[in-house]
């Protein structure tokens, strides 16, 4: 008798929400543990080339923690096109006027860079603060462990 390895399909796949508060940690670790929840690599049925995840909704992303200098160091580039035209922004120019910026960047530059990865990001939510719209129904909460 032979045994088959079963392969998730994407019409047979059930996305849930799942809410992760990132009040006092820092970018990259949330952004990592949103990235593998988006690629569904907690899953037993995780397939690279299919959606199994499950959708991320981040709250508190005003007051993410960043650690040494990257708030005076980190810049982000944004560029029209036009010759001269090269803005650039630091990480605490950023956090004020608007923090999901910084882990949507975060998160964005972490998921594949193809077709998969874009339709992956936009299972994501971020707000910057505690409130978010009560029509989600998160299934469940994910801690962001400090160290590991």
């Amino acid at each position: 008798m032979m045994h088959l390895t079963k392969f998730a399909k994407p019409g047979e796949i059930e996305r849930k929400w799942v809410l992760i508060n990132a009040e006092g940690q820092s970018i990259g670790r949330v952004a990592a543990v949103a990235v593998s929840i988006l690629r569904g690599k907690d899953k037993p049925i995780f397939s690279p080339n299919v959606i199994v995840g499950d959708n991320v909704v981040i709250i508190n992303a005003a007051s993410v923690k960043v650690t040494g200098r990257k708030n005076t160091k980190k810049i982000y580039y944004k560029h029209s096109g036009y010759v001269g035209n090269m803005k650039t922004y630091l990480l605490k120019d950023i956090l004020q006027t608007r923090p999901e910026f910084a882990l949507e960047h975060a998160v964005r530059l972490m998921l594949p860079k193809n077709k998969l990865g874009r339709r992956m990001l936009k299972g994501v939510r971020i707000y910057k603060d505690a409130n978010y719209p009560t029509s989600l129904k998160i299934n469940r909460e994910i801690k962001v462990s400090e160290e590991e």
